[in-house]
């Protein structure tokens, strides 16, 4: 991951500090990856209580109990899974990140000679992941696509393991390219996901730019915006790939409809309108809408949306972050501090080249959410912690940021200090 301007707080620490911090984390990569290998990526995931096999031996449905099921299975303290027969299966976008975090695993190790001793092969898992990504794309749609494996009930529709989603679909987009340098297949097969976007998730330029859908189901009463930025943000990754102009284009459409909807605090709420979601200007989901606008800078224009970072950047780190690296759930509740709010934030701040402030939040994780070295919980609530750990949102997202942040590290150590 290439940062933008790293900053002085990087690149101007003693060697020691930025080796101390090698030789500390270094370990974890090497115990999250073995948690997940042993289980081959498979567990629970966020979303997944309509697997389960009590439900679904039901001879009706009702939308109303698929919620409360789902529910249940996200909200209760303790992890009810068991106890419903929720099926564990491997998620498509924890996959992805998956096989980033092993290609980067043998970069730390090859490039960078970081303090790791493979017991493994991450060439190979990665390849194996990359495989699997493939082989396990929704079919019959315009181009190369994927998504959740299991069921989802949403409060309107519901979401089926043949829907495919713009998310899942860019992670493994990223993931292809990623792992183009073993077979170009990969590559060439990801070159067709626009196409799924702009036919099948209707592409539609309006006065503020273009949309994009979410997914197959989206009801037509609001919109997504962090799914639309990381669709632009796909865009990005091809046009950065294959200089395909048309990309380019489209993604600024996109962006700039974003852009136009930013709030005057910086933040944007998941949904427009913003009362057609629970969810308000939640922590990981800004952070994915930032981390695109990070792509597009470092990729095609530094000074499009330059007011729209640094006003973002700025709502994200002093509102979204204590300054311990404790995650806030959004703008107004601290809690559940949410470990994919703390991986994303380490993405965002390690791209931006703050990797004191990425240290800090690391730092909280593995205080407060790991219960083995390696192994993490999916949120710390008041006065409880959710003691589950959640292969995608949890040991994915944990892999991926974690490994992004030592190739940083790695890096600055390289680089003169400024």
């Amino acid at each position: 991951m290439q940062s933008h301007g790293v900053t002085e707080t990087s690149v101007g620490e003693p060697a020691e500090t930025q080796t101390r911090a090698l030789e500390s984390y270094a370990s974890v990569l090497d115990s999250t990856l073995a948690y997940a290998r042993r289980r081959d990526y498979i567990g629970p995931d966020y979303g997944d209580g309509m697997s389960s096999q009590h439900l679904q031996s039901l001879p009706f449905e009702n939308r109303m109990l698929n919620l409360v099921v789902q529910e249940v299975v996200k909200r209760t303290p303790i992890d009810v899974r068991p106890l419903l027969g929720v099926e564990h299966r491997r998620n498509y976008k924890g996959a992805a990140l998956f096989a980033m975090a092993n290609l980067n695993y043998h970069r730390l190790v090859h490039e960078y000679d970081a303090p790791l001793e493979p017991a493994f092969d991450p060439i190979g898992e990665a390849d194996r992941l990359a495989n699997w990504l493939v082989d396990e794309r929704i079919t019959g749609y315009s181009g190369f696509c994927g998504g959740h494996r299991h069921e989802m009930q949403h409060f309107h529709t519901k979401g089926v393991p043949s829907d495919p989603d713009v998310v899942s679909t860019t992670y493994a987009v990223r993931a292809l390219l990623h792992a183009a340098t073993l077979d170009p297949e990969y590559a060439d097969l990801a070159r067709t996901a626009p196409s799924f976007v702009i036919e099948d998730l209707n592409y539609r330029e309006d006065s503020e730019g273009a949309k994009i859908d979410y997914h197959m189901n989206h009801p037509d009463d609001s919109y997504t915006l962090n799914a639309a930025a990381l669709g632009a943000g796909m865009f990005v990754d091809l046009y950065d790939r294959t200089g395909n102009e048309e990309l380019r284009d489209r993604a600024t459409k996109i962006f700039d409809h974003v852009a136009a909807n930013q709030t005057d605090v910086g933040g944007w709420p998941y949904r427009l309108p913003a009362d057609a979601s629970h969810l308000s200007m939640d922590s990981h989901h800004n952070g994915f809408i930032i981390e695109s606008f990070q792509r597009y800078r470092d990729v095609v224009d530094e000074d499009r949306y330059s007011e729209t970072l640094e006003d973002a950047l700025e709502f994200y780190r002093s509102e979204l972050f204590e300054l311990d690296g404790a995650p806030n759930f959004d703008e107004s509740n601290a809690y559940p501090r949410d470990i994919h709010a703390s991986t994303q934030g380490m993405l965002v701040f390690t791209r931006e080249g703050d990797l004191e402030l990425a240290d800090r939040i690391l730092r909280w994780v593995l205080a407060n959410l790991q219960v083995d070295e390696g192994q993490f919980y999916y949120r710390q609530f008041r006065h409880h912690t959710k003691r589950v750990t959640l292969m995608r949102w949890c040991q994915a997202w944990m892999a991926y940021a974690l490994s992004e942040y030592l190739l940083a590290r790695c890096e600055a150590d390289r680089s003169p200090a400024v």
